[in-house]
């Protein structure tokens, strides 16, 4: 699906912050960003790459917080007209 197309079907545009532990030197924390178009509240997308996370990656998460904005709403779609005058 285009990003386009996902914007009119309410998908956002998230990021999230992840702070995680290092697996070496477990009280330090270490940040990473993620950024996906997703859906609000349930964020499917961001709960699959949680999930990989916990299964895949050693370094145990800490906590993430979550921004989003919509980029298209409603009141910003206009209709254009274009045409050659002859």
């Amino acid at each position: 699906m285009s990003e386009f197309k996902q914007m009119l079907d309410g998908y956002r545009l998230v990021t999230a912050e992840i702070l995680y532990r290092m697996p070496d030197h477990p009280t330090l924390l270490q940040s990473y960003l993620w950024q996906h178009y997703d859906l609000e509240p349930k964020y499917p997308e961001l709960q699959r790459f949680l999930d990989f996370w916990d299964r895949e990656l050693e370094g145990p998460i800490h906590s993430v917080q979550v921004a989003t904005r919509r980029l298209i709403s409603p009141s910003e779609m206009r209709r254009a007209d274009f045409y050659t005058v002859h």
